[in-house]
Formats: structure tokens, sequence, C-alpha cells
């Protein structure tokens, strides 16, 4: 669609009460950078405008009162070399995880965005979906990214790199930050031989994958597992840490052997760390990526040792109830700490 078409498009739609629904901007509680597109989400059309400009397509999902939003848009949407890898290889559109505008999907059905955020498994918020020229998915970030690993994504995307090497490759050469060289140790990690095979009376499984030089894993070490509500749901747990690279073996909750590394590519682990929860009988049933203060890991241990995703699940809905009660008790809740 030419600029001059598409803008007679634009003013028409803005005559007819259901396409100014459309374009109505759905309320987020941070607010999104100018430089976002302002389209019909059409997502077929946004894909192909971009494409038509040597870009590829971005998706954000969002939503009110998200801390890790804010810091998406405060800290990375706030350095020049991302907004100027954005401005020249990306259009970005926002979507609010519970709103009502309309969105076109890819097979070319009208849903809402609450919908089509549903049916791509939005979980956490930020989430964000990199597109192709021809509507694949080549890059998924669930959860916050820094930016030093952030800028590294986009150059993989916008480099195409998709075509040579997976996004968990890449991060490990290209965004190396200054971080421990060792492999942390906590008390509750079992020891090897890691037989994670599941009987009678077991705990739930947390698989903790980390690598080391890595930023984001020492945060969980010195914040995250020296707090008491995250000790306190620990302990519900059995708990076994894995370097993502590793060649350690592995039987796993099923019976079948392997190893850590083949383990990790299997279940499409792309970030460190990442706890990926079993419930008792070895089945996953949730998983935590990129960076997660304390409140989220325990609520997230929480929200499986409880059983609570199979009567929710949506965990940023259990959040916000289990918010909701620690804070009729009279306690604090920071999301933040």
């Amino acid at each position: 669609m030419s600029p001059l078409v598409r803008t007679c498009v634009l003013v028409l739609a803005a005559l007819s009460t259901g396409a100014a629904r459309a374009q109505d901007p759905s309320p987020h509680a941070i607010d999104i950078p100018p430089w976002f597109a302002n389209t019909f989400l059409d997502l077929r059309e946004d894909i192909d405008d971009a494409a038509r400009d040597g870009k590829r397509l971005m998706v954000y999902f969002g939503q009110d009162g998200c801390p890790y939003c804010k810091l998406l848009m405060v800290n990375n949407f706030a350095q020049k070399g991302i907004v100027d890898r954005m401005h020249r290889h990306f259009v970005a559109v926002a979507i609010n995880m519970w709103g009502d505008r309309e969105v076109t999907a890819l097979d070319g059905k009208a849903t809402t965005e609450k919908d089509f955020a549903r049916a791509m498994n939005v979980q956490f918020t930020p989430t964000l979906l990199f597109f192709d020229e021809a509507g694949k998915v080549v890059a998924r970030l669930n959860g916050y990214y820094p930016p030093h690993r952030f800028e590294a994504v986009l150059d993989y995307v916008a480099g195409k790199r998709e075509r040579s090497e997976s996004l968990t490759a890449y991060l490990g050469h290209a965004a190396r930050e200054p971080a421990n060289p060792k492999l942390a140790d906590q008390p509750f990690f079992r020891k090897p031989p890691y037989d994670l095979t599941r009987r009678p009376g077991d705990k739930p499984l947390a698989v903790v994958f980390e690598t080391t030089d890595c930023a984001g894993c020492d945060e969980l070490h010195n914040a995250s597992f020296k707090r008491r509500e995250v000790l306190a749901q620990v302990e519900r747990f059995d708990v076994v840490r894995l370097s993502l690279g590793a060649a350690t073996p592995v039987t796993l909750p099923d019976g079948r052997k392997s190893n850590a590394q083949a383990w990790a590519r299997d279940l499409k682990v792309v970030y460190a760390p990442t706890i990926v929860l079993f419930d008792a009988a070895g089945t996953e049933v949730f998983r935590l990526e990129a960076f997660l203060r304390p409140f989220h890991v325990s609520g997230a241990l929480a929200y499986v040792a409880d059983g609570a995703y199979r009567a929710e699940p949506s965990f940023q809905r259990y959040l916000q109830l289990r918010t909701e009660a620690l804070r009729a008790k009279g306690q604090h809740v920071d999301l933040m700490e």
C-alpha cells in the first residue's frame, strides 16, 4: 500500500465508527515511545509494510502496572543505540495483554488483543515477538532483557542471523558481560548424578539453567536466593542447577538419558538464567526467564507448588490476586523488591 493510499484509508477510517474504534489507543500504564507505529493491527499488512522498507515487525505485549514494561521503556528505549537500531531496522507495534482492540492475526482472522495474546501464549509482560518477512517468529523475548542483551537481540534479528545460528548461540558470544566467571553454588542444589525421574511422593522439580559470566545469574543468587520468602518456596522443590553448554549427564523426568546442553536445546531455553518448573509427575508447567526480582521468583514457585496453575492458567492474574491477598493481610508488597 502506497503512503498516499494508506493516508486516504486512515482518513476514511476515522469517519467510520467501527474503524475509529480500531484506531483508539489501548490503555497503557507506561507511555509507549512516539516512534511506535499506530496501525490497524492487521499483522499481515504490518509485516508487508515493514518488509517493503527493509525492516522487520516487532510486537510488544504489555499491561498496566507492569514494572518490567517500565524498565523496557525507561532503560532500553531511552538508549540512543537501541532507539537508532529500532528506527533503522524495525516497525514496532504495541498490544495490551488485556485489551479489546481488534487484531487481524496472521491467518486473516479478526480477534481481540487479549485473545491474540492468549493465542500466542503470552504469560509475561513485556513479551516481544520479532517476525520475519514471511510472518514467522524468529525471536521471542519472554520478559525483560537488560539493554546490552536486548541490543544484541536487535542485531541478531536485524542481521537475519537466525539463518545461521540460534539466538542462544549468538547471545553467548555477542552479549558477554562482566560477571562471575564461575557458577555460584547453593546448599539446596542437588548433587550429581542427576537422576530426575519422578516417583510417587516426590516434590515438584525446579531446574535452573545458568552459564558463567552471566550478570542475570549473579542477580538471581545475590538477590532472590538470599530472600526468606524465596527460600521458603525453594524448600518445596527438588532443585537442580545445570550449565547451559555442559555435557553433564542427566536422566530426564520421563526416564530418558540426555545431557544438560541437549536438554536445554530440546526445552528451547534461550536465556540464562532460566528456571523450568515441573510438577511432581515430571511435566513442565511453567518457566521463569529473563530479569525477575525476588517477588516474582517466589510467586512463580508458589504458583506451581500450590497447584494454582490448574485453576488459573494466567500467571499474571494469579500474581495480581496474590498481591492483593498479601496486602489485605497488611504485608508490604513491592514488585521490584
